[in-house]
């Protein structure tokens, strides 16, 4: 079912997947194998570089390395009318360009680790209407159909365990 899915990810997804190789980069490692449809906007682009600059300076190459492949459609940032038009789609208002930019993509999933976008509550009720939050490993194991064990071994691995660099030709 999970093949050629439209999935937005947020900034946390980039920089989670670029500075540790679980669940979050086993998402963008779906999108450069073309095994679903990878998409960001410029915001979430831009947020994660300058969070790994500042926080993971060694792993930026690793993030160049990603966006280099480009397995991924970059989408604008919406508007600030749009933003402000659209101010109760999530409970915290840094996360209203996100959600609105996922939902113009015609995105069907939204993947983050961020609460205020996948917690299953009142807050995304008018967010669910329009795309289907999750965390990364709800979404390997639910819509990509991985097992448990599978995603067991993935929550402890490290580089050091990967047969190939990270975003490698042969990811």
């Amino acid at each position: 079912m999970g093949n050629k899915q439209r999935t937005f990810v947020d900034a946390n997804i980039l920089v989670r997947g670029v500075t540790l190789p679980r669940f979050p980069y086993e998402v963008l490692r779906l999108g450069v194998l073309s095994d679903i449809r990878l998409i960001f906007s410029q915001q979430v682009q831009e947020e994660a570089r300058r969070y790994i600059t500042m926080k993971f300076p060694e792993c930026l190459q690793i993030f160049e390395r990603f966006l280099s492949i480009g397995k991924y459609q970059l989408v604008p940032n919406p508007s600030k009318e749009e933003v402000l038009a659209n101010v109760n789609i999530v409970r915290d208002l840094k996360d209203v360009p996100i959600a609105l930019a996922a939902i113009k993509a015609d995105a069907k999933y939204l993947i983050s680790t961020d609460s205020d976008l996948i917690d299953i509550d009142e807050t995304t009720e008018e967010l669910r209407k329009y795309i289907t939050p999750m965390s990364p490993g709800k979404f390997l194991n639910i819509i990509m159909n991985w097992s448990h064990e599978q995603l067991y071994q993935i929550s402890r691995r490290c580089w050091d365990d990967l047969t190939t660099p990270p975003f490698s030709i042969n990811s």
